[in-house]
């Protein structure tokens, strides 16, 4: 599987890309994958999208060395969940160490795990964002007011989950793409949208 990334300041961003990605190995054939996004209105929203990836990035870790001794074998839905829930569980950690406010906890997420040997994947977006399977776009807007996973932190976790609504299933892709909205800002410069062949 070839996996490429990008990542680049938002044309109204003067200090810091509020995007952050993730792409983790968790299992022998399984990848955690994540692009996340800070509130512009929030406080240094830069820092939420950091404070998440480098959970994300810690869980994963904690997962494929897990893997080696472990013989139980989940699915990608059950894992998903799994990682979702603790992911929560080390931002309030961190909330409660560092004094944080919910405003320096905003950010969209998307997350997905992905099974490289039999094209599956599962995805959990958190605000809003885009998936693109084989040529399908699958867009997750949310009118600029996103409900931020920061606003759910001390919420009960299953109740919380169970009425999550943007979930995804993927079987049998050759293609995928996730984004961050900053993808709807790209623009065209081509001269009247003609290719330079």
């Amino acid at each position: 599987m070839k996996i490429y990334t990008t990542l680049q300041i938002g044309e109204f961003h003067t200090n810091y890309c509020e995007d952050y990605l993730v792409v983790e190995q968790i299992a022998t054939h399984e990848k955690l994958i994540a692009v996340l996004d800070g509130c512009t209105m929030g406080t240094e929203s830069v820092f939420a999208s950091i404070l998440y990836g480098k959970i994300l990035k810690n869980i994963a870790k904690q997962k494929f060395y897990e893997e080696f001794y472990s013989k139980e074998q989940n699915h990608l839905k059950e894992k998903l969940k799994t990682i979702v829930k603790e992911l929560i569980e080390n931002t309030n950690l961190v909330k409660n160490q560092l004094g944080l406010d919910v405003n320096e906890l905003l950010s969209t997420l998307i997350i997905g795990l992905v099974d490289e040997e039999s094209s599956q994947a599962e995805f959990i977006t958190i605000g809003d964002g885009l998936i693109f399977i084989d040529g399908e776009l699958i867009e997750y807007e949310q009118e600029n007011i996103p409900d931020y996973i920061g606003y759910h932190l001390s919420d009960n976790f299953e109740e919380w989950y169970l009425f999550q609504k943007q979930k995804l299933s993927i079987k049998g892709f050759i293609n995928l793409s996730i984004c961050t909205d900053g993808i709807f800002t790209f623009k065209d410069l081509r001269k009247n949208g003609d290719s330079t062949d």
